[in-house]
């Protein structure tokens, strides 16, 4: 056998510490473990685990990331064809996954992440954002079953993750309280919530303040991507938005997928980051569980018009145009026939991208 790369000698490294790391977290929580403990369980020096990550906050971020994309999600029933079907799925799924009473603390590391996240908030509101991703990408799916033309249903989605999210840490804070079967028909019923319409229309931004997006014409040339909620490579050819969003715009893309959706665009959504060794990871873990959300509650028929790339190093964002990209970041632009042909910048940018006129 030939001597390992330099890069595969570092993977190899990186998986090590990983696998520390999550026994460290899962049997001291995430105030207790230490970076040494984790590196001599690693068999290497506390400066390779900083080599590979910045910070005991970023290793665990980082755990949970690579638990959750490692996560096989079943396949959902056949019968999933309705709002209330769908959200007992995603219930079901969720709450398989909670703690049980007497179960071994070393299998949830993830038991600490909300005060991890509540701890700083330079990662609460990353977080915030990222659930509301979640809960739009939910919400437009349960639209797709919904079939109730321009009903909003991600204020429905918004409660059912509220209520599972809340389920889910005191499962973990208080093993046996609280009945999973109950958490699973609560869920069930906020199907109610969108046959009464009680979700309203979507309204778009306030024109006068949202700039109209410039025309242009320009190579569209990006690099290879893949889609994180697919797991598959993502298509640079299709016509539709590609929006650039710091991990504190992330709710602007409900803007783009509200208008190219109807007209059978895809939005691309390019997840970048000032921090992008801390909440990188972060982001990742948010996206990799709302994969496995969708796989096991809906068909892929009915997966809402978006797609998810993780962009830490910058480079799709190059290629849209960006040169420079922090957690506020808000670009976007139209794609047609494999060319740019509409760019906005700011606030707004994903709806202006989206509604612009192109021949």
């Amino acid at each position: 056998m030939g001597r390992l790369t330099r890069a595969e000698v570092q993977e190899m490294n990186r998986r090590k510490v990983l696998e520390a790391a999550r026994e460290e977290f899962g049997e001291r929580g995430f105030r207790d473990a230490k970076i040494d403990r984790i590196a001599e369980r690693a068999g290497l020096t506390r400066g390779a685990v900083y080599s590979n990550f910045p910070g005991k906050r970023a290793l665990y971020f980082a755990v949970l990331a690579d638990l959750a994309s490692r996560e096989v999600a079943p396949a959902p029933p056949a019968s999933v064809d309705t709002v209330r079907e769908a959200l007992g799925a995603l219930a079901r799924g969720r709450v398989a996954r909670f703690p049980l009473a007497g179960a071994e603390s070393a299998e949830h590391p993830a038991r600490d992440l909300p005060s991890v996240v509540l701890a700083d908030a330079q990662t609460r509101e990353p977080y915030a954002q990222l659930l509301k991703l979640d809960a739009i990408v939910l919400g437009t799916a349960l639209e797709g079953l919904a079939g109730r033309g321009r009903t909003r249903l991600v204020p429905v989605a918004e409660t059912a993750l509220t209520l599972l999210h809340g389920a889910d840490q005191l499962a973990a804070a208080a093993p046996g309280f609280g009945d999973p079967f109950q958490v699973v028909a609560a869920c069930e019923q906020l199907a109610e919530l969108a046959l009464e319409g009680s979700a309203g229309a979507w309204a778009p931004p306030h024109l006068p303040f949202v700039a109209k997006a410039r025309p242009v014409d320009e190579a569209w040339t990006p690099p290879a991507a893949t889609d994180a909620l697919r797991g598959q490579a993502a298509p640079s050819a299709e016509d539709g938005v590609v929006a650039v969003l710091g991990l504190h715009r992330l709710e602007a893309v409900e803007e783009a997928l509200r208008v190219a959706a109807p007209a059978g665009e895809t939005v691309t959504a390019v997840l970048v980051t000032g921090e992008p060794g801390e909440l990188g990871p972060l982001a990742r873990l948010t996206v990799a569980e709302l994969g496995v959300a969708l796989r096991q509650a809906f068909p892929r028929g009915v997966w809402p018009g978006v797609r998810v790339v993780h962009d830490e190093s910058g480079v799709v964002a190059g290629a849209a145009g960006v040169s420079a990209v922090s957690d506020a970041t808000e670009v976007a632009v139209r794609v047609r026939n494999g060319r740019v042909v509409a760019r906005a910048e700011g606030r707004g940018a994903c709806y202006a991208a989206a509604s612009a006129e192109v021949g």
